[in-house]
């Protein structure tokens, strides 16, 4: 599917320049024209924290900042790509076996969707691109995600007739975030990248998640929607994301089921005693607020469908306060003093009327906050004098997930 610029870009002119200068960087460095343009969104979690990895249910939205690039196909096994601000990636995908020494880099999500494409039985090929992002790195707005998706997208249009749905190019950028990358992330933030729109995602089957669109923008209303960059970093934080999906998975396997939806909350409240020996006190706090989730989710949803913001406001609400009190992803154990999301909740709660939570993984990062109209000045000073500048982004949600955009924009 292509869609128009006026699509996914509230400021067309604006959208062109910056396209118009990812063809000259290409044609600086290539030496030829590009033939495709594509973009895919940044992603926000809007309820279901730390639910999907358990085969829960989670609500999320493309939002409007995004990885946009220009492409050629070429007829080598080599993909090259020049991010803005970064080194040329260069990956001959005629090896694609995870190497090691790519953990955590760019050519490790290159190398894995051509890796991936291949066991799913899709084509492969070359190609060049250049992208540039608006998504801040480490924003918890999905950087990585976004990225994946967008190589599934180019190897998509350029080698399989645009045939493999936005879905399933989700569930393949999850094996690589996994896999190659090396971060154990669910898969909310590869579906939410590609898919477009708010949607409500049910994981109880990971390959064939139950997808329902909701046709809403929650920034259209009262509240203006912004992520703010605590500007903590996810240094050494991985044991403390791996944690929370072991911590679930553990009670689940006590009850023979490898993840937590198929166990009832019922068997975990009548064996608590033993739970809480074996496996601790987080860890059954952590699985029984994995069933109170996936309710918030169902009610946040529900409100949203019947146009209802003040009671979606008022069910996040509730999610955040449960993800700091029973999930317990505000702040890392290992490193007490650093607590920029707490204290950014603190500030965003003392203005009155701001709705905050933890946004995303946690430990470090980001929070999400829903900010009245009135307060929106007041809240962004507020957040800069506490994080410093570019730590508040407003977002709105973005129709279109990944994508290619006709060329006929750009001639």
């Amino acid at each position: 599917m292509k869609v128009l610029l006026n699509d996914i870009y509230k400021d067309k002119s604006a959208a062109l320049k910056r396209f118009k200068q990812l063809e000259n960087d290409f044609k600086s460095l290539f030496k030829f024209q590009p033939t495709n343009y594509f973009s895919v969104a940044g992603r926000t979690e809007l309820c279901g924290n730390h639910t999907d990895h358990n085969g829960g249910k989670v609500l999320a939205g493309s939002v409007s900042l995004d990885i946009a690039a220009v492409a050629k196909p070429i007829e080598d096994n080599i993909i090259q790509i020049k991010s803005a601000g970064f080194p040329l990636d260069v990956v001959d995908i005629s090896n694609t076996q995870p190497h090691p020494d790519e953990n955590g880099k760019s050519a490790s999500l290159i190398r894995g969707m051509a890796g991936i494409f291949k066991r799913f039985g899709y084509n492969t090929g070359g190609f060049t691109a250049c992208t540039t992002s608006d998504i801040p790195k480490g924003s918890g707005l999905s950087s990585s995600a976004a990225f994946e998706v967008l190589v599934g997208n180019i190897l998509n249009v350029m080698y399989n007739d645009s045939k493999i749905s936005n879905e399933q190019i989700a569930v393949m950028s999850q094996v690589v975030e996994n896999e190659y990358f090396g971060k154990p992330s669910g898969l909310m933030d590869q579906m939410a990248c590609s898919v477009g729109g708010i949607i409500q995602i049910d994981f109880a089957d990971s390959q064939n998640p139950v997808i329902t669109k909701i046709d809403r923008d929650i920034s259209s209303g009262d509240y203006t929607l912004c992520i703010v960059d605590t500007k903590g970093s996810h240094a050494d934080l991985t044991p403390d994301y791996s944690a929370v999906p072991a911590e679930m998975k553990s009670i689940a396997k006590y009850f023979g089921k490898d993840i937590l939806c198929n166990v009832q909350k019922k068997q975990i409240i009548d064996n608590i005693a033993i739970l809480r020996e074996k496996f601790g006190d987080r860890a059954v706090m952590r699985s029984l607020n994995f069933f109170e989730e996936n309710k918030r989710v169902e009610k946040s949803a529900e409100f949203l469908k019947l146009g209802n913001i003040n009671g979606f406001v008022d069910t996040i609400k509730k999610s955040g306060d449960a993800s700091f009190k029973y999930l317990q992803n505000v702040y890392s154990p290992a490193h007490p003093e650093n607590q920029g999301i707490s204290l950014g909740l603190l500030f965003a709660d003392s203005l009155g009327g701001v709705v905050s939570r933890v946004h995303g993984g946690g430990f470090a990062g980001t929070i999400q906050a829903y900010v009245p109209k009135e307060k929106l000045l007041e809240f962004k000073n507020t957040m800069k004098n506490l994080f410093g500048e570019n730590s508040c982004f407003e977002v709105s949600i973005r129709k279109f997930g990944g994508v290619e955009i006709d060329k006929g924009e750009f001639e």
